[in-house]
């Protein structure tokens, strides 16, 4: 490939099989797209998502949603606008006593902490060195638990006594570092006081939670475990660049949660978060949100455009996952047109009906709808080439169906930059 451009490499994988459903548990009702992507520029992405796509680690998938048995529909926040609610401000106001008193919440499966005035630090880590990647990969085993996976899945595993010890110094020496050496990104001065007749904002109710030992603090990382996303800077972007993100939660020296995030030209987009069991009372899941929301807020200050925090998908047609539109304001994507419409108007006509085409203009189009499929790019044998330049070369070929089919779904200005790999 000539000169320096970064590209999009992908391999489409169709998707005509149906499997199990992870909501409904139907054996073979869930139906989607995907594509195994090995590297990926964030602007690509970015698009991508705003066509319903949505990365786990390099595999890239897209739900069919007139298929599927439970409707995935691609949903961003505000950032600038939001405001939290009841819930989320009881959230918050948890983990405040909790890092003022030391106290969890009680619980079924809490246990009691003797931890007093815990002192609780946010990390995003991009770019460590290689011994820094296993002790940080060592204390990420100590979340299995929390995934589900192992004999007891809400306790820890067994240790010997010699790796805690280990561990607990591993983890206070790279605490220690960072505090030292690693600019701040959320400054620990609480915000300026304001008439007490307005509500809080959220920035106020954060940094209740931060003393002076409390800082979210960056290194650079080129990728982020399994994330296919090309780590990118530019002029007038965030100071740590675009890309794939841990960002990591630490009570006393103890990791106990750790949020994965991309960012993306023009939002924040949550990936996965997992935490300690020890710590379920504390409703890590939403208290990340609101975090992430916050440093949504604080990134737009330096790049403009990045003004969303995207938290996945939403499934009206699952109770469960229905919490995710009480971040508002906010939008789910038209499947249809790919156009941003206001949740309040889409869920009057997905209480009526799993499918819905959320856009209610019926003259509305796909402004980036696949026109000509010869223009879409292809990797054939190391080199690139419009995909009518392989059809030549390649006589008899019989993967038009396939490409069109891939081409129509990552759009008319995607398949012109993305690469299809061919073998």
């Amino acid at each position: 490939m000539a000169g320096s451009k970064s590209y999009t490499i992908v391999e489409y994988f169709g998707g005509e099989d149906g499997y199990r459903c992870g909501y409904c548990k139907n054996p073979t009702g869930n139906f989607s797209h995907g594509m195994w992507s090995h590297t990926m520029t964030v602007q690509d992405y970015q698009d991508l998502i705003d066509r319903g796509w949505r990365r786990s680690g390099k595999y890239v998938y897209k739900p069919i949603l007139k298929e599927t048995c439970c409707p995935q529909y691609t949903i961003r926040c505000h950032a600038l606008k939001f405001q939290p609610t009841k819930s989320h401000k009881k959230t918050l106001k948890k983990m405040n006593k909790f890092l003022s008193k030391g106290e969890l919440p009680k619980g079924k499966e809490d246990e009691p902490s003797n931890a007093r005035h815990p002192e609780l630090n946010c990390t995003v880590i991009v770019d460590v060195e290689k011994e820094k990647v296993k002790s940080i990969d060592r204390a990420l085993m100590y979340f299995l638990p929390a995934l589900g996976m192992g004999a007891d899945p809400s306790r820890p595993p067994c240790r010997k006594a010699k790796d805690v010890r280990k561990e607990r110094r591993l983890q206070k020496e790279h605490t220690r570092q960072h505090t030292d050496e690693v600019p701040t990104i959320v400054s620990s001065t609480p915000l300026s006081a304001i008439n007490n007749n307005q509500p809080k904002t959220l920035e106020e109710f954060i940094s209740e939670s931060q003393s002076d030992s409390f800082s979210q603090c960056l290194e650079f990382r080129r990728f982020l475990c399994d994330s296919p996303l090309e780590a990118e800077r530019s002029p007038g972007g965030p100071e740590m660049g675009y890309g794939s993100f841990h960002q990591q939660y630490w009570v006393n020296s103890r990791l106990v949660a750790v949020g994965v995030i991309d960012i993306l030209p023009t939002c924040v987009s949550s990936v996965y978060l997992y935490y300690h069991p020890d710590f379920a009372s504390l409703s890590l899941g939403s208290y990340s949100a609101l975090r992430e929301i916050a440093f949504t807020r604080q990134l737009q200050k330096q790049s403009p455009k990045l003004s969303h925090y995207y938290l996945g998908f939403y499934i009206h047609s699952c109770p469960k996952m229905r919490y995710k539109g009480q971040y508002r304001p906010s939008d789910l994507l038209c499947p249809e047109t790919y156009v941003w419409v206001p949740i309040e108007r889409c869920v009057p006509q997905l209480d009526n009906s799993r499918y819905a085409r959320l856009n209610q203009d019926p003259d509305a189009g796909d402004a980036r709808m696949l026109n000509d499929v010869g223009r879409a790019l292809v990797l054939y044998r190391r080199a690139v080439m419009p995909y009518a330049a392989y059809s030549r070369k390649r006589k008899g070929s019989n993967d038009e169906t396939e490409v069109q089919q891939y081409a129509g779904l990552v759009g008319q200005d995607c398949a012109e930059r993305i690469l299809l790999y061919r073998s």
